[in-house]
């Protein structure tokens, strides 16, 4: 698999990488995809998880035991708990959204997807969602795995990111391009 496009570079994208070799290697790409993606709604669902994940203040025995008893009580398999472990005992919890953002990354480029995110400014819905996730497969030509988030600050519209391209139809963005052509004038 050629990785040129991949995102392998810095702390997230060499452990997501690291990863994702090890699973390939053992037939379990999916499973520690799903496990990843439980975990991503775990931090995303937990203010309290997310400051831990960041915060330097835990000694490295907190945040080991605190890392084992999720993974235990999530149900995660050996080869994505002895990661945490990994991550944890190398004191780069900071970078685990990265890394699970790089690894489904990888997992989808394997499958031949695209990744992209979609971010506006009030939920979508499973229509809208089928509509923009279609409109981006055919401008890219490949099946796309979309990511959804709400940014209230947008106002109104879209901000779509494909790979290095990112569409900006955000209210803010025009807004602000609005107000600087008026104190150009």
């Amino acid at each position: 698999m050629s990785r040129e496009t991949a995102p392998t570079t810095g702390v997230s994208g060499r452990y997501a990488a690291a990863l994702f070799d090890l699973a390939k290697e053992a037939n379990a790409l999916d499973v520690v995809e799903r496990e990843l993606q439980a975990l991503r709604a775990s931090i995303n669902a937990s203010s309290d998880l997310q400051g831990f994940l960041k915060s330097p203040v835990y000694d490295q025995a907190d945040q080991m035991k605190a890392m084992a008893a999720l993974a235990e009580k999530a149900g995660y398999g050996a080869l994505t708990t002895n990661f945490l472990k990994l991550v944890t005992s190398n004191r780069r919890l900071f970078a685990l959204e990265g890394i699970i953002r790089a690894f489904s990354a990888l997992a989808a480029q394997d499958r031949g997807e695209v990744s992209a995110e979609a971010v506006s400014a009030a939920a979508l819905n499973e229509d809208q969602i089928k509509a923009l996730r279609l409109e981006i497969e055919s401008m890219v030509g490949k099946a796309v795995n979309l990511e959804t988030s709400v940014d209230p600050d947008l106002l109104g519209g879209l901000i779509v990111k494909v790979g290095s391209q990112m569409i900006d139809s955000s209210l803010r963005t025009k807004l602000n391009r609005l107000r600087t052509v008026m104190k150009e004038a």
